[in-house]
């Protein structure tokens, strides 16, 4: 099955020629699992063929996937491909049972000061170590909208690690969001850094996620148009994650509940769309004594739970 797998290209799809082939593949349509897992739509605004056609061609990429159900025992197998990136901090490590998942977006979200961007940084070198260390040996795509990117920051952690720091800034790929639409551009060429450019990217970071999205749709007259943008950013970082076993970290913004009498009056920016598309969702915040809390409010397979740690020049540290 796989070596018929093999065989079946991009243009073997019905009603696919060599013009229509070489636009998909302009288009980031290289394979058959990213015409399988597009939809109707997306494919029609990409390449200009018909609803119909881009339904026929679209079917037939998931018959040839052998795309449906898979047996309980299968989906375990398929999960020994899970790469644990630490965060160099046990305490945070253990909350995420060995650290940050590969095929999953993982959110941090938090007021300022909380360490979102400290953990991106972190990621970003600790990604790149073997797999024995807790790394992913792969590089890194580092989305940044706030301008929150440091290399300098990156080369105290990487001296912590023991890593050559220079080596370690060659292996991240930085850019610069300046608008939402750009910040999605950047999301969907992370494909072409994997298949044309044939980069080992281990880890996406998106910093922050929301930034854009939250300063361009002012109003509740926007709200549906700035989710349904959102929506399809979040979709665009899941397809990645799942079919290249890639980790997704993104950061998020609060705001605050003024309405709310008891607990934190804090809640994450993007409601329910970002909540659903999160794999897990850890709320951080400042604790006592310099200490930073993160709190994991939501997973598919973990228990809830909280952990201290501290940010010192070398990285992540446990109190």
């Amino acid at each position: 099955m796989k070596k018929d797998e093999k065989e079946i290209t991009v243009q073997d799809m019905p009603g696919v020629g060599a013009a229509t082939a070489e636009k998909m593949r302009e288009a980031g349509y290289n394979n058959l699992m990213s015409l399988a897992v597009t939809s109707p739509g997306e494919l029609v605004d990409a390449v200009g063929v018909t609803e119909a056609a881009a339904r026929k061609i679209i079917s037939c990429a998931r018959s040839s996937m052998k795309m449906g159900f898979q047996s309980g025992e299968d989906l375990l197998k398929r999960r020994e491909r899970v790469i644990k990136i630490s965060t160099g901090s046990k305490n945070l490590n253990e909350l995420l049972n060995g650290g940050f998942e590969t095929g999953a977006i993982s959110e941090c979200f938090g007021p300022y000061g909380s360490s979102k961007t400290q953990i991106a940084h972190v990621l970003s070198v600790s990604a790149q170590l073997p797999r024995e260390q807790g790394g992913a040996e792969g590089c890194v795509v580092y989305i940044d909208t706030e301008n929150t990117f440091r290399p300098e920051r990156i080369k105290q952690i990487a001296e912590g690690f023991g890593v050559d720091p220079d080596e370690a800034l060659k292996s991240i790929f930085v850019a610069r969001a300046y608008n939402s639409d750009h910040q999605m551009l950047l999301a969907e060429k992370v494909e072409e850094l994997i298949e044309k450019d044939n980069k080992n990217i281990k880890l996406v970071i998106v910093d922050s996620l929301t930034a854009h999205f939250r300063a361009e749709f002012v109003g509740r007259g926007t709200l549906a148009e700035r989710q349904q943008k959102l929506n399809r950013h979040m979709h665009t970082l899941a397809k990645v994650a799942d079919v290249h076993n890639v980790c997704v970290y993104v950061t998020n913004q609060v705001m605050a509940k003024p309405d709310m009498f008891f607990g934190d009056p804090t809640e994450a920016i993007g409601g329910h769309i970002v909540a659903h598309n999160s794999t897990f969702r850890i709320y951080l915040r400042k604790g006592k004594k310099r200490t930073r809390v993160a709190k994991l409010v939501d997973s598919p397979n973990l228990p809830d739970g909280e952990a201290s740690f501290i940010v010192e020049t070398s990285g992540l540290a446990d109190v």
